[in-house]
């Protein structure tokens, strides 16, 4: 009997034989969805709305992928240390860490972003970064990376492009020995090109966790006690200095060369450390960068240059204490971009906006809803924490039998506002929008300026011998092609070498392609320019200002 309509997703022989091209894009309620990368956003350029199903189903079941490893960051190390304020930030942040002379303790976890528990400490992989800073106020989590940039600037991509950094579902191999999801994605998805030239380049392979820098990468806010804010993004410069593994060298170091490094450096007395620094713009500098120059602070695969928006050192911090036991003190640490305490808010950064909401997430399923009870995570406050949250699972500091809501017998004390959310975050006026991204010209500036000034001639030819090696192992020559045309967008000179490599000659770049995962604003016929054949009648979401705070943004702000 042949199936029935609502019969086939129940039928596991039709459904595990199914081919891709057989199916229909749904929410998990089965309602079909035009694409699978657009978000939903309060105007071109605001904040994330709640009542996008499809997002928060899609992060949701990404968040419990995975018993009981990490979905991301599985492979890690990390120990404790202290945190000091060096030079004030007072003019700038009302958060007590940010007197000078102020100390916290903190502990550190890094690792690998998609290998699994066991895998190389020495991959070709972007390296996590994440501080707790354990604050009289509460704890602040930094979650930030090695790299300034990360792969994607759309929120809903994220669980998508985790998935081709993993194993394929057919053969069960990774990108070591079958790279043609990895590069796959990568070639519909040009916004990608800045990480994957840091990626690909020598600080792809760090020589260890304490030759590495720190980026928050993302965007976030500070507020003064006038009330006042300034966008900000937070590096952690190695005191150490910067060390890389070349490809050919890798092969030779130990599967665990980061964890031992580190265990073994702090147990000699050599205790690595890193500065803290910020780079900070007003709402207006903000405004007009994306209006002179099109860099984006809400787009995580843009940088702040340096030059315009300079480093200025506000800390240090040192570790200097092993875990006694790891487990307890290093896979069960959690971290959360939404951990901050006041005078750090977050800006409208959609990646960043829908991790605030990711990581707390994945947390409750990996390690329990009470996870910040466990010893690594409990925050250390010169106060007696209340809240009404109550019971679940290994809940051990239940509050004994004080009430669990807000009582006029037993009443809990408060302490005065000490930021302005209103006009911290009430600038953002516009009616809700579907959002998805394009690839436009500027995406290929940074990458460009990384190979013409910042790669010597041997780190060029590292580069291309890194690409070329990888891609040797992708199946499908047109990925190959495509990923050349986007490089020739970054340089002649580096798809040439590429196309010489790899024995593939690639488009003449991007302008004759569509992609299925961003809009292409590049494209010579308007018929290729939306994503994965949108129709640009209905539903096409791509705007001219790709998310980037325009003049009059910041609607009744003094900037």
């Amino acid at each position: 009997m042949p199936a029935q309509s609502g019969d086939l997703h129940r039928d596991y022989v039709d459904d595990r034989n199914a081919k891709a091209q057989d199916t229909l894009y749904c929410t998990s309620n089965g309602a079909p969805y035009p694409h699978p990368y657009e978000s939903q956003r309060a105007g071109e350029n605001g904040p994330l709305l709640l009542q996008d199903f499809h997002l928060i189903d899609l992060l949701s079941h990404f968040d419990r992928e995975r018993i009981p490893e990490r979905v991301v960051h599985a492979k890690g190390s990390g120990a404790h240390g202290v945190y000091r304020t060096t030079n004030s930030l007072e003019d700038l942040s009302i958060a007590d860490i940010f007197k000078e002379g102020k100390e916290c303790p903190i502990t550190i976890r890094f690792s690998t972003v998609g290998g699994e528990s066991g895998s190389h400490d020495c991959a070709r992989d972007p390296r996590g970064f994440s501080v707790k800073f354990r604050t009289e106020e509460g704890n602040w989590d930094m979650v930030a990376n090695n790299t300034p940039v990360f792969f994607l600037r759309d929120p809903a991509k994220f669980p998508h492009f985790i998935h081709t950094q993993k194993r394929d579902p057919a053969t069960n191999l990774t990108g070591a020995d079958d790279s043609t999801m990895f590069w796959d994605y990568l070639s519909q998805n040009p916004e990608s090109i800045h990480q994957v030239m840091v990626l690909m380049g020598d600080r792809g392979i760090p020589d260890g966790y304490r030759f590495m820098n720190g980026y928050s990468g993302h965007t976030f806010k500070l507020i003064n006690k006038a009330g006042e804010w300034v966008y900000t993004q937070i590096h952690f410069k190695s005191k150490q200095g910067i060390k890389f593994i070349t490809q050919a060298d890798s092969a030779s170091k130990s599967p665990d060369h980061s964890q031992k490094d580190l265990y073994f450096a702090i147990e000699s007395g050599e205790f690595p450390g890193w500065d803290v620094s910020v780079q900070t713009m007003t709402p207006k500098e903000a405004e007009e960068l994306w209006e002179k120059q099109k860099i984006n602070v809400f787009d995580l695969t843009h940088i702040w240059p340096q030059k315009q928006f300079p480093l200025r050192k506000v800390g240090e911090f040192f570790l200097n204490e092993n875990a006694k036991n790891y487990f307890a003190e290093i896979e069960q640490v959690t971290f959360n971009p939404a951990h901050m305490v006041p005078g750090i808010e977050p800006s409208a950064d959609p990646v960043l906006q829908s991790r605030l909401f990711s990581y707390p997430d994945t947390h409750r399923h990996r390690v329990g809803v009470n996870y910040q009870q466990l010893p690594v995570n409990a925050p250390r406050t010169p106060y007696r924490i209340a809240n009404f949250q109550r019971a679940g699972n290994m809940a051990f500091y239940n509050q004994g039998s004080r009430p669990n809501y807000l009582s006029s017998i037993e009443p809990v004390s408060f302490r005065n506002r000490t930021v302005d959310l209103n006009k911290t975050h009430g600038h953002f006026v516009g009616e809700a929008v579907t959002f998805l991204s394009e690839i436009r010209p500027e995406d290929f500036n940074a990458p460009r300026v990384l190979w013409e000034r910042v790669f010597d001639d041997a780190a060029r030819e590292r580069f291309i011998g890194n690409v070329s090696g990888h891609m040797a192992n992708c199946r499908d020559k047109e990925i190959i092609k495509r990923q050349i045309a986007i490089f020739r967008e970054v340089s002649e000179d580096l798809a040439s070498r590429l196309e010489k490599a790899t024995g593939v000659k690639g488009y003449p770049g991007i302008s004759g392609l569509r992609f299925n995962g961003t809009h292409n604003g590049m494209a010579k016929d308007d018929s290729l320019r939306a994503a994965n054949g949108m129709t640009q009648k209905v539903g096409f979401s791509a705007t001219g200002n790709n998310g980037a705070p325009t003049a009059g943004t910041h609607k009744s702000l003094a900037v």
